[in-house]
């Protein structure tokens, strides 16, 4: 089972032998493919081989790739990771608008309630107990945005009144880049079931080709909310940045076993497709800690 995060921050050529990625730099490091779950190539002078991204993508393993800020903005991902994935697409199409309300309300809801728990966790009990109450008030389709107003509160709580998601700071940075790097699991997690990423459940923006990794992912980003709030950054280094990738690496309670974040990805992604192919949202499973 893959389990190794592997950060690429220097200029080098990345290739493949024998089933090994080949780095070459001022010295040569192999690190056997089958042990990587995730591959994060900060440094945008690095190359790579064609042959190791075809095998990186028959290995179904997450490649990220930065830009010159080192701020991940790309990905690689298969055209093709299931046999059967036209028979899903159309399954995906053919969901109806109550079954994908009710689930959006579960994702909703779940989130919320997570976001109370670290609130409590953190001794903002008013707080806490405020987006508990949204809970009750949760309809199809999140049609009166719960998950907004308890997205102000939750976040003024954690980082102050003034603390908005759209400024210009290292907390923010933290949290995007946190959110990236799940956001990129979620994406390779949907294409290796068979689905399409851009058909979103709720986010349906044209420009957005993340739309239902989007949707899928909300209950997951209280993880990196707790690992940048309990770290004081006074900048995004490579030390933080690494911190917050391996929260994929984390463990969590899903399916009645500790699991990583990578793995409850797995179930929790199966569960939700579950639940929308056979309309039963008792099979959706979400993680606790």
């Amino acid at each position: 089972m893959s389990w190794r995060t592997v950060i690429i921050t220097s200029r080098c050529k990345l290739d493949y032998k024998m089933g090994f990625m080949v780095v070459r730099a001022e010295e040569t490091k192999k690190v056997f493919l089958d042990e990587i779950a995730v591959l994060l190539i900060e440094n945008p002078a690095v190359s790579i081989t064609g042959c190791l991204l075809e095998a990186l993508t028959e290995k179904k393993i997450r490649v990220i790739f930065c830009d010159a800020k080192r701020t991940p903005n790309a990905e690689l991902v298969p055209y093709y990771n299931s046999y059967d994935s036209s028979r899903k697409i159309r399954a995906q199409i053919s969901w109806s608008d109550d079954i994908k309300g009710a689930v959006w309300a579960d994702i909703v809801a779940e989130k919320i309630r997570k976001q109370a728990d670290f609130l409590k966790d953190l001794r903002h009990d008013d707080e806490a107990e405020l987006l508990r109450s949204y809970l009750c008030e949760i309809t199809p389709h999140d049609a009166t945005n719960r998950e907004g107003h308890a997205a102000k509160v939750y976040f003024n709580a954690l980082f102050g009144m003034d603390f908005t998601r759209s400024e210009e700071n290292i907390v923010n940075a933290a949290l995007n880049y946190g959110y990236s790097i799940i956001l990129s699991a979620f994406n390779r997690e949907i294409t290796a079931q068979g689905y399409l990423t851009q058909l979103g459940i709720f986010h349906e923006n044209m420009f957005n080709h993340f739309n239902f990794s989007c949707d899928l992912m909300e209950p997951f980003r209280i993880l990196i909310d707790r690992k940048v709030k309990s770290s004081v950054f006074s900048e995004l280094s490579s030390e933080e940045k690494y911190m917050l990738v391996n929260v994929l690496n984390d463990t969590v309670i899903i399916n009645k076993s500790r699991q990583t974040v990578l793995n409850a990805i797995k179930y929790y992604c199966r569960s939700i497709f579950d639940a929308l192919n056979e309309r039963d949202l008792s099979l959706i499973q979400f993680y606790s800690l």
